[in-house]
């Protein structure tokens, strides 16, 4: 199966343990010495309508990931809650 990261974006990101479904994936994190992808990324859930930004993120090691489907991707596990910030610039 060959994805691309835009279409990895549009996969909701559910747990098979219990059932929970935790976003959608927001961001990605390599291995740039080996080219590996290490973690997927799903943004939290937003505080007080957005206008405080947002919770912790849960990220999930690529260890954690059971199977891509055609819409969602399952993870074993619980993800680990972590302040991710972007050193994206914005012009």
């Amino acid at each position: 199966m060959i994805i691309s990261l835009e279409e990895l974006r549009y996969k909701e990101v559910i747990s098979i343990t219990d059932g929970s479904r935790y976003g959608y994936i927001g961001d990605v994190t390599f291995d740039l010495e080996d080219g590996k992808i290490r973690e997927l990324v799903v943004p939290g859930p937003r505080r007080f309508f957005g206008l405080f930004g947002r919770k912790e993120s849960y990220v999930f090691r690529w260890e954690r990931i059971t199977q891509f489907g055609a819409q969602t991707v399952l993870v074993g596990g619980e993800p680990e809650l972590r302040r991710v910030v972007s050193e994206r610039k914005h012009w």
